[in-house]
């Protein structure tokens, strides 16, 4: 479907339509207070989880509300000092829209097994931006990522339709929709086992604007988007992948890639690569709670 693959290569670009300023140079909201300091809750070892109460989620920060109570964004951890810790987040998006049902039974994979494999070989903690279609199609993946400590899992979405007008040919979500679409995606999150779900929420595309900010308040979510684009959507070349997150990636920041085998083919490879050449310039893995909480 097209719009699938203008939605990943516009992740790539991430539009801030709710400004004209360059959106890879802003860290909105970074200057907040958490809501929220604590360590993450501990999670149980895949396959053998504890049951929480329903709608319970780990303790994570969060950023406070924006002006007029809009839902906060996140790009990066403010790093202003050359001694700032030299931690960076892996995000990886698990993209699939409501109607690609058709397409999945036909064979195509939205999923990419290996690439978990390799994040658990390299021990890279990460957090998996999951929509709830996602979950539905792949239950028992979404359970084994969602009760495995290493990772965490934040929402992208129950639909993967658009929250703004005009985001890459994705269809749109009405704004009275909007708040319903969020809380479906944790709704398919339980159903599915995930015990490690965290109130972080990207848009689909990375499209926002005041609107859907306002819209999604109640949900109480902080939206995280990024400031290293990997390039991994639709690429072929894994070293090319893996030079463009190499080139951006700096003390906080947040890159974004993507767990969609058919659309996004040499991630897992890709992946390889950034960790080792990270960490031998001193670089430590952490989720994006990690990279949230104030030092």
């Amino acid at each position: 479907m097209a719009a699938l693959g203008a939605v990943l290569v516009g992740c790539g670009t991430d539009p801030d339509t709710s400004s004209g300023a360059d959106p890879h140079a802003a860290v909105l909201g970074a200057s907040a207070s958490p809501t929220a300091s604590g360590p993450d809750a501990a999670s149980p070892q895949p396959g053998n989880p504890r049951e929480p109460d329903a709608r319970q989620r780990p303790k994570a920060p969060t950023l406070a509300p924006g002006p007029h109570g809009l839902t906060p964004v996140f790009r990066r951890a403010a790093a202003p000092a050359a001694t700032a810790p030299k931690t960076v987040a892996l995000t990886f998006d698990a993209d699939m829209t409501a109607d690609q049902g058709p397409r999945a039974a036909r064979g195509e994979r939205f999923d990419n097994p290996g690439l978990i494999a390799a994040l658990r070989a390299l021990k890279v903690p990460a957090t998996v931006f999951m929509t709830g279609r996602w979950a539905e199609e792949y239950p028992a993946q979404a359970r084994s990522i969602g009760t495995d400590p290493l990772f965490e899992t934040a929402n992208h979405s129950y639909s993967h339709h658009a929250f703004t007008p005009d985001c890459y040919g994705l269809p749109a979500v009405a704004a009275k929709d909007m708040r319903a679409d969020v809380e479906r995606a944790f709704t398919a999150f339980e159903k599915a086992g995930v015990r490690n779900a965290v109130p972080y929420f990207r848009f689909p595309g990375g499209c926002y604007d005041d609107g859907a900010l306002r819209a999604i308040a109640p949900a109480e979510v902080t939206a995280v988007q990024w400031d290293v684009v990997s390039g991994d959507a639709f690429a072929t070349d894994a070293d090319a992948v893996a030079a463009q997150v190499l080139a951006g990636v700096r003390p906080g920041s947040l890159v974004v890639m993507h767990c969609t085998r058919s659309a996004a083919p040499v991630t897992e490879e890709a992946v390889r690569r950034i960790v080792p050449e990270l960490r031998r310039r001193g670089y430590r893995f952490v989720k994006v709670s990690e990279l949230m909480r104030p030092s």
